[in-house]
C-alpha cells in the first residue's frame, strides 16, 4: 500500500508498462486498483503499442495423446513479452480438492485450457482454465448424462470430448466454448455436437451435416483457430484423411439442423503415391496449415500449404513453400519427419531427425537450420538451446516420444491411425483472465 501512496497513477502505467506479462500478472493481486487498471482498455493498447516489436511469445509442442511420457515434450520460454523463467509445462496442472488418479490436458487454445480429471473415488471432472493466472472453473457434465454414461462415451471411437474454442476481442478471450462430438455411425452425414457455453453456464446439443458421408474415427485430431474447429474426416475407403471439416461456433446458424464445411486437402490425386506421410493439420500465423514430405525424383520435397478458404474446392488450400531437402538438409540423412510449424513464423518448421536424434529448425526461406538435442537441454547451455526466435528451448521426454511413435508409424503408413500429430499450448500477446459466467 505504501508504494501505491507514492506512485500517482501516470508514473505506475509507466512503470507497468515497462515489465513483462508474466510480473503484471502477479500485479493484478496487489489491490483491486491495480487490478482495474491493468484490465483496462486503455493500459493494454498501451502495453500493445509499446512491445509491438517483440513478437515472439512462449509457447510448447504438447503430448495430448500418449500417456506414457511427458504432456510437454518442447518448451520454449525466456522470451521478451512474457518473461517466463521455465517453460509452460509447470504450469499445466490443476490441483482439486480430492486426489487424482488421472489428470490429461484435452486442448489448449489461446492460453486457454481444456483438463479433464479422475478423483481416487471415482468422480469425473472437466475444468477450464488459465494455468499462469491459476484461474479455473469447473464445467458439469451435461444434466442428461450421468457420469457412467460419459464413460460409455469416452469409450467410443467416434466421440470426441476435448474440443475448446474461443471467442476473442481487442486480443482478449472474452468467451469460451466447450465441445464433444458423436457420429451416431461410422459413416454419416452428421454429427451431434454438445456445447457448453462460458457466457450461459448451460449445455446445449446441435446437429450438423454436410454433403457427403464421411468416416469419422479421427474425431479427436483437431485444430481450434479463431472460434472455429477443423478436425479430419475421410470419404470413401480412404485409410487416410483426406478431407477437414470445419465449424465456426460463434458464427454458425442457430437453426437445429446446421450445416458445416468439409474441404478436401490439396493434391491428393497428383502426390497421394508419393506422401510420406499421413495428412494432419496444425496452425501457423493465423492459418491453418498442411504440410507433408514428398519423394520426388529420388529426393525428398517439403511442401507446406496454408487454408484460405473453407470452399470446398482444392483452390480452398495456397501452396506457400516447396523445398527440395537434398541441399537444405545436408548431412541429416533421409530420415526425418515434420512435426509443427511455428506458431508465429510460418517460415520456421519443426523436423525430427532420426538419424542426429534431435529437433531440427529449418527456415524455408533462407535454407538455414539449426540442430537441438535434448542431452544439451540444460540451465547451463541455454544459449546453445536458443530457437530462431530468442526463446529458450527445453525438452522433456521428446527423444522417448518420437522413438515410441516411429515403429508404430513405420508399420501403419498404408493403414491404422495418425500417429505423427502434435499440439502446441501458445500463449497469447495478452494476459487474457478467463472470462467469469455472465449474470
Amino acid at each position: 500500500m505504501v508504494i501505491k501512496q507514492l506512485c500517482p497513477e501516470e508514473a505506475l502505467v509507466k512503470v507497468l508498462a515497462q515489465v513483462s506479462l508474466r510480473n503484471i500478472a502477479r500485479f493484478r493481486s496487489v489491490c483491486k486498483e491495480w487490478k482495474c487498471l491493468i484490465d483496462s482498455d486503455f493500459f493494454r493498447d498501451l502495453y500493445e503499442s509499446l512491445k509491438s516489436s517483440s513478437t515472439s511469445v512462449s509457447w510448447s509442442i504438447m503430448n495430448t495423446r500418449d500417456k506414457r511420457v511427458s504432456l510437454e515434450i518442447v518448451g520454449h520460454h525466456g522470451c521478451e513479452r512474457w518473461g517466463l523463467t521455465s517453460s509452460l509445462g509447470s504450469y499445466m496442472h490443476h490441483i482439486p480438492e480430492t486426489t487424482v488418479r488421472k489428470s490429461s490436458v484435452l486442448s489448449c487454445t489461446d492460453g486457454i485450457v481444456l483438463l479433464y480429471t479422475e478423483t481416487v473415488e471415482g468422480e469425473l471432472m472437466y475444468h477450464v482454465g488459465n494455468p499462469l493466472l491459476r484461474q479455473w472453473a469447473r464445467i458439469p457434465l451435461p444434466s442428461h448424462l450421468s457420469a457412467f454414461d460419459v464413460v460409455r462415451l469416452q469409450e467410443n471411437r467416434h466421440f470426441s470430448d476435448n474440443g475448446l474454442v474461443t471467442k476473442m476481442e481487442k486480443g482478449v478471450v472474452v468467451g469460451y466454448k466447450v465441445v464433444w462430438m458423436l457420429a451416431s455411425t461410422p459413416l454419416s452425414r452428421e454429427l451431434t455436437f454438445m456445447i457448453y457455453s462460458s457466457q450461459t453456464g448451460l449445455w446445449k446439443n446441435k446437429r450438423v451435416r454436410c454433403v457427403r458421408s464421411l468416416f469419422w474415427s479421427r474425431l479427436g485430431y483437431y485444430v481450434p483457430l479463431n472460434g472455429v474447429l477443423h478436425w479430419l474426416a475421410a470419404y470413401g475407403c480412404s485409410l487416410d484423411a483426406n478431407y477437414v471439416a470445419s465449424y465456426d461456433f460463434y458464427n454458425g446458424c442457430d437453426d437445429d439442423l446446421d450445416n458445416f464445411n468439409v474441404i478436401p486437402f490439396p493434391g491428393i490425386e497428383r502426390f497421394e503415391r508419393n506422401q510420406r506421410f499421413k495428412r494432419t493439420i496444425t496452425t501457423s500465423a493465423g492459418f491453418v496449415v498442411y504440410c507433408n514430405v514428398f519423394n520426388d525424383n529420388g529426393g525428398r520435397t517439403i511442401r507446406v500449404w496454408r487454408l484460405v478458404s473453407t470452399n470446398d474446392h482444392p483452390k480452398s488450400w495456397k501452396l506457400s513453400w516447396k523445398l527440395n531437402t537434398n541441399s537444405s538438409l545436408t548431412g541429416f540423412g533421409a530420415d526425418y519427419f515434420p512435426v509443427v510449424m511455428h506458431p508465429f513464423n510460418s517460415d520456421i518448421i519443426y523436423l525430427w531427425s532420426r538419424n542426429k536424434n534431435g529437433l531440427v529448425l529449418l527456415n524455408l526461406r533462407t535454407h538455414k537450420f539449426s540442430l537441438h538435442k535434448e542431452e544439451s537441454s540444460s540451465e547451463d547451455n541455454e544459449e546453445g538451446n536458443k530457437s530462431m526466435d530468442g526463446c529458450i528451448m527445453s525438452f522433456s521426454g521428446c527423444k522417448e516420444y518420437m522413438d515410441l511413435i516411429h515403429p508404430i508409424f513405420v508399420n501403419n503408413i498404408s493403414g491404422g491411425f495418425h500417429n505423427l500429430y502434435f499440439s502446441q499450448y501458445v500463449l497469447p500477446r495478452w494476459l487474457n483472465p478467463l472470462p467469469q459466467l455472465s449474470s
